[in-house]
């Protein structure tokens, strides 16, 4: 570690890219389809039931 020198202008701030990769690729437009879905299917079942 006493090898290593970071520039002062970040502040410890770290690119997402770099941190971590996901093999699951979601775009926000998935992610409120699936919880329009859930909602509906919430609602349904209070229908039904």
């Amino acid at each position: 570690m006493a090898n290593m020198s970071m520039p002062s202008g970040f502040g410890g701030l770290l690119r997402y890219d770099e941190e971590y990769e996901s093999k699951f690729m979601l775009k926000p437009v998935h992610v409120l389809v699936f919880v329009a879905l859930v909602v509906v299917f919430r609602l349904a079942l209070g229908w039904i039931f």
